[in-house]
C-alpha cells in the first residue's frame, strides 16, 4: 500500500491490527541450526516423525507383565516371577505360566497383554505372584505407535519451538532443524530530551527508558537487534539514521516523533523515503501508532513501525500492534487477541473516541477473578505497568462500572 492509499483518520484496533498482519512478509530462507540451539525459533520446514513413538509396547509403570488367563488360572496358587525385565532392555518372550517384573519404559514382552502395578501384588518367598483386585486387558501397556506414526507431519512449518516441542523432536533423535532466518530489526529513539541511564540527571531531560524496554521485548520475540541509539530531533539526522536502518534491518522500529508537533519528524521523513500507510489508532494508550514502508512506499520496501514516544503508550502499541506483525515476519501463524469477561472491582469515565487499555491486577480471593486499577493510567506511569497481570479493554466512551464484566486480555499471551 503506497502513500496514495494512506488510511486516514484513526484506525478502529481490530482493523489496525488485521492491517498489519495481512502486511507481514514471512522471511524466506532458512539455516541449520542444532536443537540445543532453537528454542523459540520457527521452522522453515514441516517436521515428520522418523519413528513410531513408543517404538515398542512397553510399560507405564513398575509392575508384573502377566497372561490374564494365566493369572486366572492359577488363582491362589498364584504365577512364578520368570523374567525381569528393565528399561532399556531387548523384547523378550513371556514363558508360559509364568509373570515378568517390569519397569516403567521397558518392553512388554511378546505375549502378555496387561502390566499390574506393583502396589497392586503381593510376591511370597516361593516368587509366586497374587493380585488384588481385577486386572483388565491393556492396562498399563503402551502400545507401539499410539501417540504417532512413522511418516506423520509432527510439527508444521511456522511452529515456535517452545520446550514441548523441542522434547518431542529430541524423542525422534533429531539433532538438527530447518528455521527461518531471525528478524533483523533496527531499534532507534528519537528527542533531544533524551539521556541514557547511567548519565548525571539533568533538569529537563528524561532517561531513555523505551530503549531498554524494546530491546528487552525483541529479546524475547526472539529479533536480532541493531541498535541504533538515540537520534537527534532534525529531518536531516532522522533521515540519515532510516537509511541505515532500512539498508541493514528486515524492520524499522522507532520511538518518538510519530505525533504532529513541531518536533515530531518520523511522519515527514517517512513519507520522503517511502511511504505512510496509515497514522494513528483509536487506542488509549498508543494512539500516535505509525506504519508505513521505507524505499518506494510500497510493500516492496523495508516497513516501519513508529511507537509513541510515551514508556506505556510504546509498550501498549507493540504489544497489540507490532508484536503481532513481527510474529507474521517470522512466519508464525498469528491468532486472535485472547480475551475472557472478568469483573471490574472499581468504577472509572470512559475515553471519548478511543478503546482503553486500563492496565488491571486480578485478586482470585474469592475464586473468582475481579479486576483492579495497577496504579496510575498515565501513559508515562510504568509503574503500574510494571505490576500489571493484564488490560481490561474497555469500549470506546463506556464507563466502568463496578461488578460489570469486560474483556480482560492476559498479559502471558504477549511473552510468546
Amino acid at each position: 500500500m503506497s502513500c496514495a492509499t494512506l488510511a486516514t483518520g484513526l484506525l478502529d484496533l481490530d482493523v489496525a491490527r488485521a492491517r498489519l498482519i495481512a502486511a507481514a512478509e514471512p522471511l524466506t530462507g532458512e539455516e541449520h541450526v542444532p536443537l540445543a540451539q532453537a528454542a523459540g525459533r520457527v521452522l522453515a520446514r514441516d517436521v515428520v516423525a522418523q519413528l513410531d513413538m513408543p517404538g515398542i509396547d512397553n510399560s507405564a509403570m513398575d509392575g508384573y507383565a502377566l497372561r490374564l488367563a494365566e493369572l486366572v488360572a492359577a488363582g491362589e496358587t498364584g504365577l512364578p516371577v520368570a523374567l525381569r525385565v528393565p528399561a532399556g532392555a531387548g523384547v523378550t518372550t513371556l514363558p508360559e505360566g509364568g509373570c515378568a517384573r517390569i519397569f516403567t519404559g521397558a518392553p512388554v514382552p511378546e505375549g502378555a497383554d496387561c502390566v499390574v502395578p506393583q502396589e497392586r501384588v503381593t510376591r511370597d518367598a516361593a516368587q509366586r505372584i497374587r493380585v488384588a483386585g481385577e486386572a483388565l486387558p491393556g492396562a498399563n501397556v503402551r502400545r507401539r505407535g499410539e501417540e504417532y506414526r512413522a511418516g506423520e507431519r509432527l510439527l508444521p512449518a511456522g511452529t515456535l519451538l517452545d520446550a514441548a516441542a523441542l522434547a518431542m523432536l529430541a524423542s525422534q533423535g533429531i539433532a538438527e532443524v530447518a528455521l527461518r532466518p531471525r528478524l533483523r530489526v533496527a531499534l532507534l529513539s528519537t528527542g533531544d530530551e533524551l539521556i541514557e541511564p547511567g548519565i548525571p540527571y539533568e533538569s529537563g531531560r528524561v532517561y531513555n527508558s523505551n530503549r531498554v524496554m524494546l530491546q528487552a521485548l525483541l529479546a524475547q520475540a526472539h529479533c536480532e537487534v541493531i541498535d541504533l541509539g538515540i537520534v537527534a530531533d532534525t529531518p536531516a539526522a532522522l533521515h540519515d539514521a532510516l537509511v541505515c536502518a532500512r539498508d541493514g534491518a528486515d524492520l524499522v522500529l522507532c520511538t518518538g516523533g510519530v505525533s504532529v508537533g513541531e518536533e515530531d519528524h518520523v511522519r515527514p521523513v517517512l513519507e520522503q523515503l517511502g511511504g505512510l500507510v496509515f497514522h494513528g489508532v483509536a487506542i488509549k494508550p498508543g494512539k500516535p501508532f505509525a506504519f508505513g514502508y521505507l524505499d518506494d512506499g510500497t510493500p516492496e520496501g523495508v516497513p516501519l513501525i513508529g511507537l509513541p514516544g510515551n514508556p506505556v503508550a510504546s509498550l501498549v502499541s507493540w504489544q497489540l500492534l507490532a508484536l503481532p506483525f513481527v510474529h507474521g515476519c517470522q512466519g508464525r501463524t498469528v491468532g486472535p487477541l485472547e480475551r475472557f469477561p472478568v469483573r471490574a472491582g472499581f468504577a472509572r469515565r470512559g475515553a471519548p473516541g478511543r478503546t482503553e487499555l486500563l492496565r488491571v491486577v486480578l485478586d482470585w480471593q474469592g475464586g473468582h477473578p475481579v479486576a483492579h486499577l495497577a496504579g496510575g493510567q498515565g501513559s508515562h506511569m510504568l509503574r503500574a505497568a510494571s505490576q500489571a497481570h493484564g488490560y481490561l479493554l474497555m469500549a470506546a466512551d463506556n464507563d466502568v462500572e463496578e461488578g460489570h464484566d469486560y474483556p480482560y486480555l492476559p498479559g502471558g499471551q504477549f511473552l510468546v
